[in-house]
């Protein structure tokens, strides 16, 4: 018997970001704030080009990581700690802010369609003031495999059981043991899942939708608990599973920045403003 349970889900809220980029914001609403680690979660996904032309200029951040991953499209990154690289359809990028960091992720296409997600996860209060990093994941660099009932996994963190083998992503964090792989289940196909009761576990469909043990359909994002088989529609189901620990720790956040204390807040302003990134 399953014990797989939807406690929440959305469709998110329209929002514009950086210089103008229209988009879903599905986590970091006032509805819902936060997931423990997870802090935001941003969904684009237009064909029009004025939607995402202006891109997301050079801006700072503080105390947590961003997980960039995208479905079609081509963006650039480029920081002040001399890392440059462009995500293409299936790539990934984790950017890990640290103690500071200045970057801009601008498209690198003028036409066509951009859809992908951008995740920010939070860093325990020991590794805030970590050196900054990047690392540019291309599609290749990704744990990716098929299965017997023709189920597809890609894995860009963590780690994932799948029938009795367990499959290594390229991203492994130790504090937030996170999970982000994009699974893909054919028509009617179910998969089981298992997950630690701790843990905070996200799904966010891409496309199709998923019928039992609960509902959702493209574009919504929920958070589970538990163990059991989730079946996809007649459609079939394409989703982002993403899960973590949580980190219990205070959280305070003001616009590109996250620290624990508003002190900290306050001196990564400073230290922003005086150019000690």
């Amino acid at each position: 018997m399953t014990s797989l349970a939807l406690t929440q889900k959305t469709q998110g809220q329209a929002a514009t970001d950086g210089a103008g980029v229209k988009l879903t914001r599905l986590l970091g609403t006032p509805d819902w704030p936060d997931a423990d680690p997870f802090l935001m979660l941003d969904r684009f996904a237009t064909d029009e080009p004025q939607d995402y032309l202006a891109g997301f200029p050079p801006h700072p951040h503080r105390g947590f990581e961003t997980v960039t991953y995208l479905i079609e499209g081509r963006m650039r990154h480029a920081d002040n700690q001399g890392n440059e690289g462009v995500i293409e359809s299936g790539g990934a990028q984790w950017m890990t802010a640290g103690a500071g960091i200045v970057h801009s992720e601008m498209p690198e296409q003028t036409q066509g369609r951009l859809h992908g997600y951008q995740l920010w996860l939070n860093l325990p209060a020991k590794d805030k003031h970590q050196p900054a990093d990047y690392r540019d994941l291309k599609p290749i660099d990704l744990t990716e495999w098929t299965d017997a009932q023709q189920r597809r996994f890609r894995l860009v963190a963590g780690e994932l059981l799948d029938g009795e083998q367990r499959y290594q992503g390229p991203i492994q964090r130790a504090a937030t043991d996170v999970l982000f792989a994009d699974i893909t289940l054919p028509a009617h196909q179910a998969w089981s899942f298992l997950d630690q009761p701790e843990r905070t576990t996200l799904l966010i469909m891409i496309e199709g939708d998923l019928t039992a043990p609960f509902a959702l359909s493209t574009g919504e994002v929920g958070q589970i608990k538990g163990n059991g088989e989730i079946q996809a529609g007649e459609q079939g189901a394409r989703f982002l599973l993403i899960g973590g620990q949580p980190l219990n720790e205070p959280v305070a956040r003001r616009g590109p920045f996250v620290m624990n204390t508003q002190e900290e807040l306050e001196q990564a302003f400073a230290d922003y403003r005086e150019g000690r990134f």
